[in-house]
């Protein structure tokens, strides 16, 4: 049994590793100050904290005797980092160095990061590469390539194993559908569930990789249990991309378009094929197989 630590394990993402961990059999310890996470996400097997990143002073004991640290705990929406840089800048990357610092200082075996696809920016060609260079478009974009900088010199100066994963547009159970972290699938969902028309930013054919969340947990745990460390960055996207037109016809009912917003790429597409190579990760989901599931949750 691996004593695991969790940043963020009551938000979306967060809560379905625990969950999957604790199916695993590891002992769990989830650090979240419920900012954007809820307590009826947290799993009752793990024992939680409700303490704040940014404070070095309170979180660091709590890393003692940790295996890994899967670090998901984020500010994660790009129009919140545009409306307040500075929030956004304490919560992504002043708390991301608190994770690492206490990390290295406890001998943790291995620090997961959770990056983002924003990294990219808009690329000339896709699907993007980790090769390709950051050019992001917006402070949150910013904030999650330097803490994957921040990884790789952790892993440079201290010898701390580190791993970087590019979450393309995660959707799943438990994602919110409503409030400033709600993202297209959520939205699109709260809309049609109370009879409202499906709010289409632009012209709707910025294109997204939509990725189960499913697929991102295991993600995480491969690249855990994987022989990489050294501060590497992987793609976890599933490789289809879909518009926001599509989505909303999937979806279902009727539409009304909104002015786009500042900051956002047009379009996102993954290859993931050295997540493949080296973590032995594959999307088992694609867009129409994971919204059945979710639905057949929704409605369980």
């Amino acid at each position: 049994m691996a004593r695991i630590l969790v940043t963020g394990g009551a938000g979306f993402i967060g809560s379905n590793l625990v969950d999957a961990l604790i199916a695993e059999g590891e002992q769990v310890i989830i650090i979240d100050n419920l900012s954007g996470g809820a307590k009826e996400n947290l799993n009752p097997k793990a024992e939680f904290h409700q303490l704040d990143l940014r404070d070095l002073t309170a979180i660091k004991p709590l890393f003692e005797g940790v295996d890994f640290v899967f670090h998901l705990a984020a500010k994660p929406r790009i129009p919140l980092s545009v409306k307040d840089p500075i929030a956004a800048h304490e919560n992504n990357l002043n708390a991301t160095l608190n994770v690492l610092v206490a990390s290295r200082d406890a001998k943790v075996k291995k620090v997961i990061y959770s990056s983002s696809s924003s990294i990219y920016g808009n690329q000339a060609e896709l699907p993007v590469k980790e090769t390709m260079p950051a050019q992001p478009l917006n402070p949150y974009g910013l904030q999650k390539y330097v803490g994957e900088l921040y990884c790789k010199i952790f892993y440079d100066l201290y010898g701390l194993a580190t791993v970087s994963l590019r979450y393309f547009n995660v959707f799943g159970p438990r994602a919110p559908r409503e409030g400033a972290y709600a993202t297209v699938i959520g939205i699109f969902l709260h809309q049609k569930a109370n009879g409202q028309p499906l709010t289409i930013i632009d012209d709707g054919e910025q294109t997204r990789d939509f990725t189960y969340v499913k697929d991102v947990v295991r993600a995480n745990i491969l690249a855990a249990q994987s022989q990489v460390g050294k501060g590497e960055a992987f793609n976890i996207g599933a490789g289809c991309s879909y518009s926001v037109n599509q989505l909303a016809e999937l979806i279902g009912g009727k539409t009304v378009r909104i002015p786009a917003r500042s900051g956002e790429i047009k379009h996102s597409l993954a290859d993931a094929s050295l997540a493949k190579k080296f973590l032995g990760w594959q999307p088992e989901y694609n867009l129409e197989s994971g919204l059945k599931e979710l639905l057949k949750i929704s409605h369980a």
